[in-house]
């Protein structure tokens, strides 16, 4: 079985492409380098002992998207490629609603003229907005959400559904809570560019000195804290949710299949928490200082993520700890590359 991995080169996508190899895929990866490198091409094949065929391009070039599926037989698509910074969505939408919702609509009209089904969707646990209950199921209504970002998601969600039952598709909507962590192997991990956007690697920057120190955003919020509480899922678990979620698709007997996800750990830290048990699991120091809040930002996500157990057979397994020290190795791995 062939699969496309657009936006393979990512954090998620890059650990996902490693599971897919690891159980017998072939893959391609369609990646524009917007939040990525080259090298971690290079240390997917040393992980896996594979190589993925790989193309850099803009997913918006529709001509070169069409070469891809005229050259190969593809079975399946795990979408990864977009825009994923929640503050500088709020600061360029456009952007982010032409980059996101524009790349998936052309992978999806080349699913329709190909006659191609199974397609995974990675979507975000921000398309619940901030939800009146905790924690959050898969019927828990959606909001709109805080940001551009978020609306993107949720617009994205919309179109697959409307794609699966206009034309008889299969596909998974994956809603992440907040990914962290590194690969075992410290060769792959997050790698955001310029100033990070996500909590961890803003921390890890700040443990190695490369940040003064870390911004938390808000120490007000209604919180046993005051900090922000977000559901915290090591990516390695992630990427093995997404193998599931495609392996259940490509077994599924239905044309019509509209299969939807949280993948979470059930459990919510608050950005302090995170802090503590991050000097704690690594003995460092990360300094910081409190800050006004953001916009965009909810006060509280956590997920129930027992449908994913009971019908995917996985769970998220690997401690808060455990994963915030794959990432510090992983710093140390970046700071020695130079």
């Amino acid at each position: 079985m062939t699969i496309l991995v657009t936006g393979g080169l990512g954090y998620i996508g890059s650990h996902t492409v490693v599971e897919l190899l690891q159980n017998n895929f072939q893959v391609i990866i369609v990646d524009d380098m917007s939040n990525s490198e080259k090298f971690i091409l290079d240390n997917i094949e040393k992980v896996a002992g594979k190589r993925p065929v790989f193309f850099p391009f803009d997913l918006k070039r529709k001509e070169l998207l069409s070469q891809v599926f005229d050259a190969y037989e593809i079975d399946g698509c795990i979408n990864f490629a977009a825009y994923k910074a929640v503050g500088e969505s709020q600061e360029k939408p456009l952007d982010y609603y032409e980059n996101n919702l524009f790349s998936l609509i052309n992978v999806l009209q080349e699913f329709k003229t190909r006659n191609i089904s199974n397609f995974i969707f990675s979507s975000s646990c921000t398309v619940y907005g901030q939800a009146d209950e905790m924690p959050i199921d898969e019927n828990t209504p959606l909001k709109l959400p805080e940001s551009s970002y978020g609306k993107t998601k949720q617009m994205g969600e919309e179109i697959l559904k409307d794609f699966a039952t206009a034309y008889k598709k299969k596909v998974s909507l994956l809603r992440y809570f907040n990914p962290i962590g590194s690969h075992p192997t410290a060769l792959l991990g997050e790698l955001p560019i310029g100033v990070p956007n996500n909590l961890v690697p803003y921390v890890t920057q700040t443990a190695s000195g490369i940040r003064e120190k870390l911004s938390v955003w808000g120490n007000d919020y209604p919180t046993a804290d005051g900090t922000a509480i977000r559901d915290y899922i090591y990516v390695v678990d992630l990427a093995k949710a997404h193998v599931k979620a495609l392996q259940k698709l490509l077994n599924e007997t239905s044309e019509t299949v509209i299969d939807i996800y949280n993948l979470g750990t059930g459990k919510g830290s608050s950005v302090l928490e995170v802090v503590n048990a991050f000097e704690i699991a690594n003995d460092v120091k990360v300094p910081y200082q409190i800050c006004e809040r953001r916009a965009g930002d909810i006060t509280v996500a956590y997920a129930n993520a027992d449908k994913a157990e009971k019908e995917l057979g996985w769970k998220a397994e690997t401690s808060l700890e455990e994963a915030l020290r794959t990432t510090w190795e992983w710093q140390k791995y970046l700071v020695n590359r130079g």
